[in-house]
Order: structure tokens, then C-alpha cells, then sequence
């Protein structure tokens, strides 16, 4: 039997567990994750009215109640965790999938006053990361006007989180401190800014008109900022998608302004330069206004406007996190690999290998990261003859254990997912997330003491895979 560990249960771990399951009859899997919870990015990152992408997690379960494949929760790897040399003697390979959580940051003056935060920060709490600042509403409080930094579609989902109201957020799953202040919040203005024109915009354009679609708001275009891309006035030769937004974008350049409680403001060509404190917070955002270099990208123009904002909310883009006793390349945010396996001094390490965006970089959409776990599982299963002559400990579990671990298993989950329901249903709401770690571990911990055995058989995975043995 081989005995891989996979660290992360996000897509690109599931994934990775699936293929290896699916592929080889005589492999048993752990997938690890710091949290107690599984799911990574679905759970943590999807807008919480984006139902349909959180439903994914239906057929991530199915994965993870495969017979043989584990859950292993709240397991820390790497700094204040198990070491990654112990992890590797505890398995014969170990797939890292632990995405690229840091977030960009602008480099600019006031970039730390109170109410510039990153769009993660504003994602991780209304999504109830334990991680998150508890409780704090500081976020929206006395905020009139706010400004999103950047135009894809994290940008957009923080913009919509911001302009929507109480009948929109209490069905979702969003905890309730997070509901509370976002119902109760004074913010009627939102910037949604971008430092090159609407042909770029890194937005999908479903996500773009979601934003017409929010009751009571409108959503605001400056034709002349549209017109300084030279793709504005004949968009045909763009690829489609960026052909979409533009003709989403004309559409509200056109339409003039109503009544509405809210404004989305969309701005182009604008890029940062100093946020502005007002009485020791962010007051206002100064940008300078840019043009296009005809290169495809911007150049400035050494003019300015200042846009009134109490929140600033970056939305930059993300890279990896080095993770201790791992090599990584500072420059691109991932683990240098060869197909997936990880690369140390220009050699293959045997038996560590990578997946998901610490392997490839912060691209592309969720389905992006299927092809890349086959890809590293692919190169597992290729190097099992050599990895499976190690003999190993004996059931990992005990070792985490005294390494300081206290993992949370399968029925620990679904405790969890039982607390998570109750405590919906005594707010009179659906399921409503636990919003820390102390609730999450209560909750784990009610859990019988049999939670880290095997999971019995659950339904068989997605169609794709054949049935297991």
C-alpha cells in the first residue's frame, strides 16, 4: 500500500486525493488541513450568495468519505506545526495544496492607516475564517463611501457584499456579526477602480452584471474613462469575454443615473498613489489618472483626483506563502516543481511533491486546479514502485499526535455541520457559520471519541472514477 499525505483540502487537494484513489487501487490517502474544517477556498473564499460555487462542496465531500481517504483537521505543517521532514517520514509522499493566501499589497503612503484593509481580510470575515478579526464590525462602521481597489472578480464580489442588504445576506450561510453590521451599514458609495481600461478587467462578465442586478442600486460608468481604451470603440477584435464586459459596461455608460440608495461606480484608468488620513483614518484615496502606453499597459499623466472613502479595500492579487522546510521562489510565490514533484537544488526531493496554486501560481478558476492535480498525481503514481519499498512507522495518526496535533477527524466535521445548523435555526436562519476557532473546536470536540477512524464508505465518488474496490 502506498500512504500519501495531501496538505490542504481545498480543490487542488481533493482533486489530488481523488485522482490518486481513482487511479490505484492500493493507495490510502490523508488529506490534512490546519482548519478544522475541509474545503479550503469554497467554504472560506466564495461569496456567500454564490450558491451554486459552494455547492461544489457536495462533491468534494464525496471524495473525502471515500474509504480511503481521511480527513484530518486542524493539523498545522511547517512552522508551529509538525516539521515537513517528519511529515515525510510519516508517509511515502507528501502533496502540498496550500494555495496562495497572502495578498498584494499597493506599496504606497497611508497603505496601514485604519480602514485600509485587503479585500481577504473583508472576505475572511464575512466568510467566518476563524483567522479573521473576531467581531469586527469596524469594517462598515461610519463608512459612507468606499473604495475597491482593483477589477476582477474578487473585486466584484466585495463590491456586491458592500451594496447588499439585509433581505439578500440573512439566506446565506454568513455569520452573524458579519450580517448585522452589513445590514446595518451607512455605505452608499462604491468605487470599484481600476489602473488600466475595461479590455482589461480581469472580471467574468456574470459576475460583472451581477452587479446591475442589486435591488436598490445603481450602477455608474463615465463613458469618457471607457473611450481612453483604444478596444472601446470597436470591441470586436477582443476575445469574447473581454468583448462582453465591454458591451456590459457601454450599456451602463448609457443609461443615466436614477434614484437609487447606492452607487457602484466603475473607474478606469486610475491608479493609486497616497490613501489620505482624516483624522487619523483613511479619509480619501489619491490617484493619479493614467493612460494607455501602447504596449498594453499604463503610463501616468500627472494629473490627480482625490475620491472620498473611509474604507479602502485592496484587491491586488494574491502569491504564495513560503512554507517551513520547503524550498520557494520568492519571486513567482510558488514551490519550484518538475510536473509536480518538488525541485531542492535543482533536483527532484523524492516524495514531495505540489499542486494547486503554491505549484502553478494564483491562475485561473476552480476547475483550473482538476488538471493540475492529475498532473502531480500522475507523477506520484509514477514514482510509487521506488516511494513504497520505505517502510514506514505504522498508521501516522499517533505521530501527528505526539507532535503536538490534536486532529479533527470525519465526525468532528460533521459536528461542526450540526452546530453550524442548529445555531441557524435558533437564529431563525439557515446554517449559519461558526464564526471562530473557539466555537469550531467546541463543536469538534462534542464529537464521539472514535472521530479519527476511517470514515465507513460513503456514496461513491463522482461518476468519472470508478467504483472503489
Amino acid at each position: 500500500m502506498l500512504r500519501v499525505a495531501v496538505v490542504g483540502s481545498g480543490p487542488s487537494g481533493v482533486y489530488t486525493a481523488q485522482s490518486l484513489v481513482q487511479r490505484d487501487p492500493e493507495v490510502l490517502v490523508d488529506v490534512l488541513d490546519r482548519l478544522p474544517c475541509p474545503y479550503g477556498l469554497v467554504r472560506y473564499g466564495v461569496a456567500p450568495d454564490h450558491e451554486k460555487i459552494k455547492s461544489l462542496q457536495h462533491s468534494l465531500r464525496a471524495v473525502l468519505e471515500h474509504e480511503r481517504v481521511r480527513f484530518l483537521g486542524g493539523v498545522r505543517v511547517g512552522a508551529d506545526g509538525v516539521p515537513v521532514e517528519r511529515l515525510r517520514e510519516l508517509y511515502h509522499a507528501v502533496v502540498y495544496c496550500v494555495g496562495a493566501a497572502s495578498d498584494r499589497r499597493l506599496g504606497i503612503p497611508g497603505e496601514d492607516l485604519p480602514g485600509s484593509r485587503s479585500a481577504t481580510d473583508f472576505v475572511s470575515w464575512y466568510s467566518a475564517h476563524p483567522d479573521a478579526v473576531a467581531a469586527d464590525d469596524g469594517f462598515v462602521r461610519d463608512v459612507r463611501a468606499a473604495v475597491v481597489v482593483g477589477v476582477g472578480n474578487v473585486a466584484v464580489d466585495v463590491t456586491r457584499m458592500l451594496a447588499r442588504g439585509a433581505a439578500e445576506l440573512s439566506p446565506t450561510d454568513m455569520p452573524q456579526g458579519a450580517l448585522d453590521a452589513l445590514s446595518a451599514s451607512g455605505v452608499r458609495e462604491i468605487h470599484m477602480v481600476g489602473r488600466r481600461g475595461p479590455s482589461q478587467a480581469r472580471f467574468t462578465t456574470k459576475e460583472l452584471r451581477e452587479l446591475g442586478a442589486l435591488p436598490d442600486t445603481e450602477v455608474l460608468v463615465d463613458e469618457a474613462e471607457l473611450a481612453s481604451d483604444p478596444a472601446y470603440g470597436d470591441p470586436s477584435g477582443l476575445p469574447a469575454a473581454q468583448r462582453r464586459n465591454v458591451e456590459v459596461l457601454r450599456g451602463w455608460a448609457a443609461t443615466p443615473a436614477g434614484g437609487a440608495r447606492r452607487r457602484i461606480r466603475l473607474r478606469f484608468f486610475l491608479r493609486p498613489v497616497a490613501l489620505l488620513a482624516v483624522e487619523g483614518r483613511v479619509g480619501a484615496v489619491r490617484f493619479e489618472r493614467t493612460a494607455p502606453d501602447g504596449r498594453g499597459g499604463v503610463t501616468g499623466t500627472g494629473r490627480y483626483e482625490d475620491v472620498e472613502a473611509q474604507l479602502v479595500l485592496r484587491s491586488v492579487g494574491y502569491r504564495g506563502s513560503p512554507v517551513e522546510g520547503l524550498p520557494f521562489d520568492a519571486g513567482g510565490g510558488t514551490v519550484p516543481h518538475a510536473a509536480g514533484r518538488v525541485v531542492r537544488g535543482g533536483e527532484v526531493a523524492p516524495g514531495e511533491y505540489v499542486a494547486g496554486w503554491i505549484k502553478r501560481g494564483p491562475t485561473g478558476v476552480i476547475g483550473t486546479n482538476r488538471p493540475c492535480a492529475k498532473e502531480t498525481a500522475e507523477s506520484v503514481l509514477e514514482d510509487a514502485p521506488v516511494l513504497a519499498r520505505r517502510r514506514l512507522p505504522g498508521d501516522p495518526l499517533d505521530a501527528l499526535r505526539a507532535a503536538g496535533a490534536e486532529p479533527v477527524g470525519w465526525a468532528g466535521w460533521l459536528a461542526i455541520e450540526r452546530a453550524e445548523a442548529a445555531l441557524g435555526s435558533s437564529l431563525g436562519r439557515g446554517v449559519v457559520k461558526l464564526p471562530d476557532w473557539a466555537a469550531l473546536r467546541a463543536a469538534a470536540g462534542s464529537a464521539a471519541r472514535s472521530p479519527l477512524a476511517r470514515p465507513p464508505a460513503g456514496p461513491p465518488c463522482p461518476a468519472d472514477r470508478p467504483t472503489p474496490r
